[in-house]
């Protein structure tokens, strides 16, 4: 075969299957030779065998034929994911990587239209809130100044608590007579 015409996605696929046929085939007639080589020889006795002695020697011959039967028939499993991952490796790639950059470029779009969202959301709150501070119109984007009032002191004197345990509690207004 010609390796320009392998290096087509046809070419690819006619070889695979060729060497798929070729090596399930094979696997086939190999396990059927193993088959026969194992009845022949538990049939045959040799000088000197203990009973079920030439079954067992049959048993391990035809098990080399069986083994070599699944590695033609792995052999052919492999000739198909050659075909199938030439296919996703080298011809499907193209596509999968634009469709990958289209995705990744949608994704960013998407980003952006949020933080530009968010961005003129935050700025329009922020007005909102500068709107509502300002009581005058004039003083819009200015921070008002808080009013001067002189603080509260609390008296020095400790307030007096009833002494006996039946008096009755004062009143809170009574406990801060003259305070402020």
């Amino acid at each position: 075969m010609d390796l320009n015409e392998l290096m087509t996605p046809d070419g690819m696929g006619n070889f695979s299957s060729e060497q798929r046929d070729t090596f399930v085939t094979d696997a086939t007639q190999i396990r059927q030779m193993g088959r026969i080589v194992r009845a022949r020889l538990a049939q045959t006795e040799i000088d000197g065998d203990k009973p079920w002695s030439a079954r067992r020697r049959a048993a391990k011959v035809a098990g080399r034929f069986d083994r070599v039967a699944k590695l033609l028939e792995k052999a052919a499993a492999e000739c198909e994911a050659i075909d199938a991952t030439y296919g996703r490796e080298v011809v499907a790639l193209p596509q999968r990587r634009a469709a990958a950059l289209e995705k990744k470029e949608q994704r960013r779009e998407r980003r952006a239209l949020t933080a530009k969202s968010a961005h003129a959301l935050t700025q329009r709150t922020l007005a909102e809130a500068a709107q509502g501070l300002a009581a005058d119109p004039r003083m819009a984007g200015q921070i008002p100044a808080m009013p001067q009032t002189q603080p509260l002191y609390v008296s020095p004197q400790a307030p007096t608590l009833p002494t006996a345990a039946n008096d009755p509690l004062p009143q809170i207004h009574e406990l801060y007579k003259g305070v402020g």
